[in-house]
């Protein structure tokens, strides 16, 4: 598995937009229930996780360790993805 930085870095700014939309949306309602915020506080940790991995993956030198860590992107954009 190869890795193309400019293709992840697309897929990930593509998710981010799309994660941002649905806050944005949830914004806007003005109310907030107790199911909207514990989906707010899973898609924040969701975030801060990718933010880590992405870090991690702009560092790592070990192509297991580097696929172990698209993986790992990858699993926590999909969930973020369902989370919006």
């Amino acid at each position: 598995m190869s890795w193309d930085g400019d293709a992840l870095a697309g897929q990930m700014e593509e998710v981010f937009e799309r994660q941002q939309a649905a806050a944005d949306a949830r914004a806007n309602k003005y109310t907030s229930t107790a199911e909207e915020r514990a989906r707010s506080g899973e898609f924040e940790s969701l975030r801060l996780s990718r933010s880590r991995l992405m870090d991690q993956l702009s560092r790592a030198t070990n192509p297991a360790h580097r696929t172990m860590l698209e993986r790992a992107l990858q699993s926590v954009n999909d969930e973020m993805g369902e989370a919006s």
